[in-house]
């Protein structure tokens, strides 16, 4: 098992950066798919990047070019640096794993672990 633990939320203007941490203490999470999701006020939780254990790359249209997903094997954590934020940004931002690395990663419904999720605002 694993318990993601996600941090680094926070107010930002818009135009601004923020980075998040998802961490896995005593564990591997360099096994494991990890993705970000996020969820505003009345709406789905939808997909925002992933990682695969290959170190393969996945983004949301809504946000490629503008937010990076990274690992640290030793850390045991994953980052997803966020840049030139936008207010449509504003959400809850969850981190996500699980052990296999062949499902479709932005499918919300098969991830086994999940984080407790952390704020992010981007005012205007």
């Amino acid at each position: 098992q694993v318990h993601p633990v996600e941090s680094g939320g926070g107010l930002v203007q818009a135009g601004g950066s923020l980075s998040l941490s998802c961490a896995a203490p005593g564990r591997t999470i360099g096994s494991y798919t990890v993705a970000w999701f996020r969820q505003a006020p009345g709406k789905e939780r939808e997909f925002v990047s992933a990682i695969r254990m290959t170190g393969n790359t996945y983004y949301a249209d809504s946000v490629a070019g503008r937010f990076t997903t990274s690992r640290d094997h030793a850390k045991s954590t994953v980052y997803l640096q966020m840049n030139a934020l936008k207010p449509e940004d504003t959400a809850v931002y969850y981190c996500a794993a699980d052990p296999g690395q062949n499902f479709y990663y932005a499918d919300v419904d098969k991830y086994l672990y999940w984080g407790q999720g952390t704020q992010v605002t981007v005012s205007s």
